[in-house]
């Protein structure tokens, strides 16, 4: 009968609260585990959150280059066919002239025969007017003196239509003189080293440009072209690829100054084939 009371007695209150003290500790350490267990969780999804954000944006980023770089292509297109426009309107104005040309000469000759043909008729009146003037033919002097004076009328008219024709026929001949002249050197002198273009457009992601010179310059492949603005060199680009009339270069980064970027409407000089 004294043991169960013994064992009761042996459960004393230090015992007690011996025991609370050690499950509060075991109850902190688990917490303590647990807040870094959680801690960690977190930083994790943040990193995964990040990962996924910076994939979405690099995928946004490939989306779009390429638009980018349809949009400025499309761009310095629409410059180049303004620009190609024009000067297909200059090479129709040239023809016309020419065609004027050819009609004031085709007049100006018929005018010159026209004034031959009065003289001749003013010379014959003439020499019908000196017998005319004896007294057997009295009558008929004033019928050839009204003639000889009308041939004379038309001969002046003839003569002053000519001089017209003829300054017209000048003006029209020094008008295109300029044309051909910028034609002739289109033609032949871009195909020497020195030829000057524009920057139409540029795209930095992609690092190139589009230029409004290509094949009918002379501009050929793996060429290299100097980059100047307000006539100081800033950088170089290599021709990349050619068309008819514009060209596409990559950019030489390591030719350009720190900070220095490639404009539109920066000037570009042809440099020559790279060997």
């Amino acid at each position: 009968m004294m043991r169960p009371k013994s064992a009761i007695s042996a459960v004393t209150p230090k015992t007690v609260i011996g025991l609370s003290v050690l499950l509060l500790i075991l109850a902190a350490i688990f917490g303590l585990l647990n807040s870094h267990k959680v801690k960690t969780l977190r930083t994790n999804v943040a990193n995964a959150d990040a990962a996924r954000d910076a994939a979405e944006h690099r995928r946004a980023a490939q989306e779009r280059n390429p638009k980018t770089r349809e949009t400025t292509v499309a761009g310095g297109e629409a410059k180049i066919a303004e620009a190609e426009s024009k000067a297909a309107k200059a090479e129709a104005e040239l023809t016309q002239l020419q065609k004027d040309k050819t009609e004031l000469q085709a007049k100006l000759e018929a005018n010159q025969n026209e004034i031959g043909s009065l003289q001749k008729r003013i010379e014959e009146a003439e020499k019908t007017a000196k017998p005319a003037a004896s007294p057997v033919a009295p009558n008929s002097s004033p019928e050839l003196q009204a003639q000889l004076e009308d041939a004379r009328h038309q001969l002046d008219s003839a003569e002053k239509e000519k001089a017209f024709l003829s300054e017209k026929l000048q003006t029209t001949q020094e008008r295109p003189t300029q044309p051909q002249e910028e034609k002739k050197r289109r033609e032949t002198g871009p195909r020497r080293t020195g030829v000057r273009g524009t920057v139409l457009a540029v795209n930095q992601a992609y690092n190139f440009v589009v230029l409004n010179v290509g094949a009918r310059q002379g501009i050929e492949p793996n060429s290299e072209m100097l980059v100047l603005r307000e006539g100081t060199l800033i950088g170089k680009i290599r021709i990349s690829s050619v068309e008819p009339a514009t060209a596409i270069g990559d950019i030489i980064s390591s030719s350009l100054a720190r900070g220095i970027q490639v404009q539109p409407g920066d000037i570009v000089i042809y440099a020559g084939t790279s060997s």
